[in-house]
């Protein structure tokens, strides 16, 4: 394998000269040329770990997300490992299985492998692991830390659900939704559903669950008899898609009909692959917004730059088979 002394020799320049090229220095325009056709001759490749070792970066960032399973996780993981190839940065990724001792290991990991830095959408209780010696930047998680966030519109996007449901046809509506006990930016999903209903003396009734996941799957049948079924309710915002096709089959098991008997939406709006038609109706994240804005702020903080606590992105109404639209 050719190094760097080798591309200077054949170049006939210093090693100073190729250095100062791998690390997008200045030169001269027959010094960058020469530099540039002995690198494609002796097909030589940047040692980045040893460049890491002068100058402490390693190029990797580590992406730390509670199950791979969610296409809403999925999607996010393949646009910031594509966003980070524009820093030439490599994607280190943690698949924690909504295990709270699995993340604080991938957390260890990253401190002590000298990650660059770390995007992570923890649900957990992990704060007295996060901290300013290692660059974070969160998704929808606030951390008792000063670590910066980057979240949809939640608000917005619950009363956009409500609004949606009414406007096509639904007068009693639900909300459906698990989550962590830790705060979080998705309970403005709620809020802004309630805020809606509240605004416009709509009938409303709620489920809002937090706890053990299994606990909530486990009522969840209940409260769709008892709640929906028994009483009327004909337009439910459920506050994720995964949850969103748990509560359709439910509703299925009760004979009853998705869109004509009751009309669901989601939060989300992910796709199962490139080439899977909208089945569900929902509120659409950004989520090449999100990981643009996650990986820019997460450089910046590597390179001192002051960025925002708080950075929020708008959303969108996906229209799709599970509403009358």
């Amino acid at each position: 394998m050719a190094s760097i002394k080798d591309v200077a020799r054949l170049a006939k320049v210093s090693v100073g000269s190729v250095s100062k090229y791998l690390n997008g220095g200045k030169l001269k325009e027959k010094t960058r040329i020469a530099i540039e056709e002995s690198i494609k001759e002796l097909n030589y490749e940047k040692n980045i770990y040893a460049t890491g070792l002068r100058t402490n970066r390693t190029h990797t960032i580590a992406l730390i997300i509670p199950t791979i399973w969610n296409p809403f996780f999925s999607e996010l993981t393949f646009y910031i490992e594509t966003e980070l190839r524009n820093y030439q940065t490599k994607l280190v990724l943690c698949n924690t299985t909504n295990n709270y001792e699995n993340e604080v290991a991938y957390i260890s990991m990253a401190r002590q492998n000298k990650i660059d830095g770390l995007i992570t959408l923890s649900y957990s209780n992990v704060d007295a692991y996060i901290s300013n010696e290692l660059p974070v930047v969160s998704i929808d998680r606030y951390f008792s830390e000063k670590i910066p966030t980057i979240m949809s519109d939640n608000f917005a996007g619950g009363k956009l659900a409500a609004e949606k449901l009414q406007q096509a046809g639904s007068n009693k509506l639900a909300f459906i939704g698990y989550g962590s006990i830790y705060e979080n930016s998705t309970r403005d999903r709620y809020r802004g559903f309630q805020d809606y209903c509240q605004s416009n003396t709509l009938d409303w009734e709620k489920f809002y669950y937090e706890g053990h996941h299994q606990e909530f799957r486990e009522q969840l049948p209940l409260f769709i008899q008892e709640q929906i079924v028994n009483k009327g309710i004909n337009g439910i915002f459920v506050v994720t898609d995964e949850q969103a096709m748990e509560v359709i089959a439910l509703l299925h098991q009760n004979v009853k009909r998705v869109p004509e008997d009751i009309q669901v939406i989601g939060f989300d709006g992910s796709k199962q692959s490139n080439n899977t038609p909208i089945y569900l109706s929902s509120i659409r994240q950004s989520v090449p917004a999100i990981a643009a804005e996650a990986v820019q702020c997460l450089f910046n903080i590597i390179e001192k730059k002051e960025v925002p606590l708080k950075t929020i992105l708008p959303i969108t109404y996906q229209p799709g088979t599970t509403t009358r639209d």
